[in-house]
């Protein structure tokens, strides 16, 4: 992990991963061959091709999903759970394969790649626990005259949608709970980014699981392959990772099929710095929370509203440490930030800024792409940004940095709560009274407090108000995938 890799050791294991759709335990071609170009973000040149579906091969998928349903409901809780357990260990034999597979299409550099292994591998973990933890109850009715029994059941076959910014983790996010839980599933995941997931397929099949369990439709066809699956009778849930705009086309089209759903859509994430911050310390975790994945996250920190008396210190450390992070492809030795996904997202990146810096916002550092190949943009700290920029409002999901000045812990929340999206937020205090009543007040599902990261696979991953419908992780994540039934009993 300290050194370049050899483009030899890269191209082997590009070659080791299956490039076909994987359909009822078996790997093949898409319907008349159709394959989709994977490309390398930090240098814009292709890396392989994979399938590219067919509505007709998702149905064929979700019909593997449907015949293997009641077998793998019916299949002890304990075989589930060794299955994934065997995964983890597997995920954690292959780690280095699998972090220089996230690396070359995602671009993250390899020491973030090792981190999500990590984290995906946490999740497979985790619900391995989880899955002989499913429990009901029986009660006496409140009359005397009968048994209450509630039970727990699979849902059913489950649409998982999958993103590209983090592409083993949000697979294994959510194949996990649904397996664990009894469900089958069809996962399509992001089309630029499929082979982690196309990975993962791999090594569950080779830990035992069943044929039609898991099935991976890759496509360029997004919209009309799981369209499809959402037509169908026989999908019984959706689980969708992505934007809020794509995710409300989503929840319109799961109505008519009145499904059950799960939505971890888009974020805008606020970071306070409170008049009694460590600014230092503060500092530290702004860049965890900004440049984790170069920013594409939906829980990146997207504004810091920073206390009046701590801003221009906090501005000027922060702009510094921004400005000594190394830029380049996440394979090379010593680079802290890779490149964005593409094109398209470098330029809506840049676009932010310019209008930012337009409305009277000032420079800190950066500002601009780096390089003459792939999608490279410099960490960015912006300070002074007038409250009509539209980065304030937007979520940027690159390296920039707003920095807004703010009179008070008051206002601070305040603005804090002015958006349509409530994913998650960050709070620095030396005050524990401070931090418990901020964090109450804050209208997000999930808080850092004195800390820039909050993802972990014991915790209920998830927002409120337009960031999403459900929860992934903890104890809550397999909630997710099971249905409650209830049955009276005369006695």
């Amino acid at each position: 992990m300290g050194v370049t890799v050899e483009t030899s050791r890269q191209q082997a294991v590009l070659d080791s991963v299956p490039t076909g759709l994987y359909i009822d335990g078996a790997w093949e071609a898409a319907s008349g061959g159709a394959t989709l170009q994977v490309e390398d973000p930090s240098t814009g040149e292709h890396l392989c091709q994979v399938a590219d579906a067919t509505p007709e091969d998702g149905l064929r998928a979700l019909a593997a999903a449907d015949r293997a349903q009641q077998s793998w409901a019916g299949t002890r809780p304990q075989e589930r759970a060794d299955i994934l357990q065997r995964c983890y260990d597997a995920m954690m034999v292959r780690r280095d394969d699998l972090a220089l597979i996230i690396t070359l299409e995602m671009g993250k550099p390899l020491a973030e790649a090792y981190a999500e292994v990590d984290y995906a591998a946490g999740f497979i973990r985790w619900f391995a626990g989880e899955a002989v933890r499913v429990a009901g109850r029986y009660s006496t009715d409140p009359a005397g005259t009968g048994r209450i029994l509630v039970s727990r059941q699979p849902v059913g076959p489950c649409v998982l949608v999958t993103p590209w910014n983090f592409p083993i983790a949000m697979g294994a996010r959510k194949i996990a709970p649904a397996l664990a839980a009894g469900c089958t599933t069809v996962i399509k995941p992001a089309q630029q980014t499929p082979l982690a997931t196309l990975a993962l397929a791999s090594i569950l099949e080779e830990c035992g699981l069943p044929a039609g369990v898991l099935n991976v439709v890759t496509t360029r066809s997004a919209r009309r392959v799981v369209g499809a699956l959402l037509a169908d009778r026989r999908t019984a849930k959706l689980s969708f990772t992505g934007s809020t705009e794509v995710g409300r086309g989503l929840l319109r089209a799961a109505a008519d099929q009145v499904l059950r759903v799960s939505m971890e859509l888009g974020g805008n994430a606020p970071f306070l710095v409170l008049r009694d911050a460590d600014v230092e310390a503060a500092v530290e975790g702004a860049v965890v929370a900004k440049m984790r994945n170069m920013g594409q996250s939906c829980v990146a920190a997207n504004r810091f509203l920073v206390h009046e008396s701590l801003a221009e210190e906090f501005s000027a450390r922060l702009a510094q440490r921004m400005a000594e992070l190394t830029v380049g492809r996440g394979v090379d030795d010593g680079v802290q930030v890779g490149p964005l996904i593409d094109g398209r997202s470098r330029d809506g990146v840049a676009e932010l800024v310019a209008d930012a810096t337009d409305r009277g916002a000032v420079l800190a550092t950066g500002g601009a792409p780096v390089g003459d190949r792939g999608y490279f943009y410099a960490p960015t700290v912006l300070t002074g940004v007038p409250g009509d920029a539209r980065l304030l409002r937007e979520e940027i999901f690159g390296p920039v940095a707003p920095v807004v000045a703010v009179g008070s812990d008051e206002e601070a929340v305040r603005l804090a709560n002015e958006t349509d999206y409530g994913l998650a937020a960050y709070v620095y205090t030396r005050d524990l009274r401070s931090a418990l009543l901020v964090m109450e007040r804050l209208r997000t599902g999930m808080v850092g407090i004195n800390q820039g990261m909050v993802s972990n696979p014991a915790a209920p991953f998830g927002g409120v108000k337009h960031s999403g419908l459900g929860r992934e992780g903890g104890p809550e994540g397999i909630d997710e995938y099971l249905e409650t039934k209830y049955a009276a009993i005369a006695i």
